[in-house]
């Protein structure tokens, strides 16, 4: 599978428990705006603001608006890693394929329901800068590789570097079809994950049909 790119975080993570709660805050300040208004349209002042600090205090920590945007990026990507790998317990070795797609693709939209602002920011990701069009990138195959051990460990007949192709596929088209569902309103959400799951079960079939 190949080299998983590096980014070099730009933000400071704070150490003292106080610090940190003005870091989270600054971050969740900038969800909710970058949700309501577009990530061009707003400006540090306007993070500082809504989070109830100093520019000073946001810049203790933030050099500038990207490396908020970045930071609840990095936020968001660390909840899903969390959340796949919650997915892929010893539990899903014994779901059939179809449960096993259907459980990942509803995680991942109880995850995106749950946190309303996530959507807006996993849309502008891929469009706000380079740094964050890496992240994403790194995490896809990162997820790829999570998905190529899982399905080597429940079918090892398979050659790895099939698997390695069959997971970057599977993860690829899973993310282009999410941020597609994202872009309307739920019930165009609802159809997209549907197809999306129509999609990767047959897709898998032909090298799982059991």
């Amino acid at each position: 599978m190949s080299e998983i790119p590096i980014y070099e975080p730009r933000w400071r993570m704070p150490k003292q428990a106080r610090s940190r709660e003005r870091f989270d805050r600054i971050l969740d300040a900038g969800a909710e705006l970058f949700a309501a208004r577009g990530y061009e349209s707003v400006t540090t002042d306007d993070i500082a603001a809504q989070a109830d600090t100093s520019v000073g205090g946001l810049y203790r920590f933030f050099p500038d608006k990207l490396a908020v945007f970045q930071a609840l990026v990095s936020r968001y990507l660390d909840q899903l890693r969390q959340l796949f790998d919650a997915l892929h317990s010893e539990e899903a070795f014994q779901l059939t394929l179809e449960e096993y797609v259907g459980q990942v693709v509803d995680g991942f939209d109880q995850f995106v329901s749950a946190n309303p602002a996530f959507r807006a920011v996993f849309v502008q990701s891929r469009l706000v800068s380079t740094e964050t069009l890496a992240m994403d990138t790194a995490f896809n195959q990162e997820i790829a590789q999570q998905l190529s051990a899982f399905l080597g460990a429940r079918h090892p007949w398979l050659e790895a570097e099939q698997r390695d192709l069959l997971a970057a596929v599977c993860v690829e088209v899973a993310s282009a079809l999410e941020i597609l569902s994202l872009t309307r309103d739920r019930t165009f959400q609802q159809q997209v994950l549907g197809e999306t799951k129509k999609l990767l079960i047959a897709y898998l079939k032909q090298y799982f049909p059991d």
